[in-house]
């Protein structure tokens, strides 16, 4: 029997990225659908579940993607309203590959130095990895803050973490390169989760910073996000710190998301979301 995984996407196109990845995971066919809502969903998700026989109900799944994480948590909670004992099927959100992404950098800076008790800067850290990263590592016992270039986005995702994950975080506004250098003096590890092309530390902002030890940057198109490290940095040594470039932990995100996919046609109950994608990253790390 075929491995069919639909791509439900909150955006108008389901994202190619997605679904290349969906087939090197093990999918047989994948079925992208656009510009879902929590309003339009029901009879996808019917089509989903009243299908196969029980036995054959993990051959089907569920993939929720799109740019925006909130969204995506909408039709997820959406998606499993329609579940009902003996008719469900497995699912998974990555919105904006925001838990695989996550997932992946929190493990390798995890793997690099512990977590519990440091002081963590996400920096432009408002859009869906920079949010599950912060969040992640604050279950981890680190206090994490997020920097935005507009105090009310930091407090606006702070405030989304602390619903979804119950952990507290620390809105920081930075709003230039000498504003995000100020905010960074005092912390242990900093992760880069900015736009494409954004550089937002130069190497003298961080370089001779005493109390860093770890540095992530998942922007992988030039210029990084934090000057003077490479894309391909896994976990090398510069100028004392530790750095893990966007395509350096970027394997890990691929195999932990190729794995999640494998993982979904295992049985039909299932729900992929942060919490069990870490867990899974850290296994794999």
């Amino acid at each position: 029997m075929k491995k069919l995984l639909f791509q439900f996407d909150t955006d108008t196109h389901p994202s190619v990225f997605d679904t290349v990845v969906a087939y090197d995971g093990g999918a047989d066919h994948v079925i992208g659908h656009g510009g879902l809502t929590a309003e339009n969903i029901g009879g996808l998700v019917d089509g989903c579940i009243f299908t196969r026989a029980p036995k054959d109900k993990k051959n089907t799944a569920i993939f929720i993607g799109g740019s925006n994480i909130t969204a995506g948590q909408d039709l997820l909670a959406a998606v499993q309203k329609h579940f009902f004992p003996g008719f469900q099927v497995s699912v998974m959100l990555d919105s904006n590959g925001s838990n695989t992404t996550a997932a992946a950098a929190v493990a390798r800076i995890g793997q690099s130095t512990q977590l519990a008790g440091k002081k963590v800067v996400v920096l432009a850290g408002t859009g869906p990895v920079g949010q599950r990263a912060a969040a992640m590592m604050a279950l981890e016992g680190a206090q994490v803050s997020i920097s935005s270039r507009h105090i009310f986005n930091a407090e606006k995702a702070c405030f989304a973490m602390k619903e979804r994950f119950n952990v507290d975080l620390t809105p920081l506004e930075a709003a230039d390169l000498d504003a995000r250098a100020a905010i960074i003096q005092d912390a242990n590890i900093v992760l880069a989760t900015g736009a494409a092309g954004v550089e937002l530390l130069k190497p003298e902002h961080w370089q001779d910073n005493p109390k860093l030890e770890v540095l992530a940057d998942a922007n992988a198109t030039p210029p990084v996000g934090i000057g003077g490290m490479q894309v391909m940095d896994k976990g090398e040594i510069r100028n004392g710190k530790i750095v893990w470039g966007a395509i350096g932990f970027g394997t890990l995100k691929l195999a932990l998301h190729r794995a999640c996919i494998a993982k979904l046609f295992e049985d039909n109950k299932q729900v992929f979301d942060a919490e069990v994608i870490f867990q899974l990253a850290k296994q794999m790390a």
